[in-house]
């Protein structure tokens, strides 16, 4: 067992909770459970195995560490990473926070590559197998065992979720909507969170601070867009940050 992780308490058969505390830091990453089953995706019937969850957006105290770790990338590099390199996103030529909030607060303006590379680092100083979820274990989580057409009340949607009826435009720190039944905070609105689709591919999944109460749905997903990093002025656009992104972060999930 990594020295970084918190033993549950007692032995038992049933995924539990735990939590890595990150290198020379207090910062935690605590990760539920997510039982198994099946999802439809696309229209598609997906399986999918138990898997642990983060509770939370990554923050940007966590993802700090990351950037402090080791160099930056040059603002133009455009090699391809193997699979075992650790890279770290060039510096941000704008306050990448947008200045709406830092600790506490989910990453924003970050790409594809960024996460990914996040994900690598972390598997590296904790010894387990953090990745980015699949669009279908993203929303086999954001369901939590309801199937069938999506419905629910604003009642409920007002508990769960930053959207645009009240988030004033920006985002909000972590965590400070209601969890859901599996005790995963603001999968329903804050950020858009990076997955992988069926094809491997980069997929934005759910609602956002920005959308429409209309749009509080676990089916929402977005595709990167030009419009993302219109106002970048790097020729070519970076390839770590997204000028035009303040919508778009992601979660982590751990394998075994």
């Amino acid at each position: 067992m990594s020295l970084l992780e918190t033993e549950p308490q007692g032995a038992t058969s049933k995924p539990a909770p735990f939590t890595v505390t990150l290198p020379k830091s207090v910062v935690k990453v605590n990760m539920v459970p997510v039982p198994g089953g099946t999802v439809k995706v696309g229209g598609a019937t997906v399986e999918v195995k138990p898997f642990h969850m983060a509770a939370t957006e990554t923050p940007w105290e966590a993802f700090d560490l990351f950037l402090a770790s080791g160099p930056a990338s040059k603002p133009y590099d455009q090699s391809q990473f193997a699979p075992d390199v650790i890279a770290r996103p060039s510096r941000s030529y704008i306050l990448p926070d947008l200045g709406w909030g830092h600790r506490g607060y989910p990453v924003i303006n970050v790409s594809f590559t960024s996460a990914e590379m996040y994900c690598r680092w972390l598997s590296s100083v904790t010894g387990k197998k953090f990745r980015l979820p699949t669009d279908a274990e993203w929303e086999l989580a954001a369901r939590a065992r309801t199937s069938g057409a999506w419905k629910q009340d604003k009642a409920s949607i007002a508990k769960q979720s930053w959207n645009a009826s009240n988030s004033k435009g920006t985002t909000h720190p972590i965590a400070k909507k209601a969890a859901n039944p599996y005790g995963i905070f603001d999968l329903f609105g804050n950020v858009g969170e990076w997955a992988t689709d069926a094809k491997g591919q980069p997929v934005l999944c759910g609602p956002t601070f920005q959308d429409p109460v209309t749009a509080v749905s676990p089916a929402v997903r977005k595709r990167w867009s030009p419009k993302w990093q219109e106002s970048d002025p790097q020729m070519p656009k970076s390839r770590w940050w997204l000028s035009d992104g303040p919508f778009v972060g992601f979660r982590v999930v751990c394998e075994g």
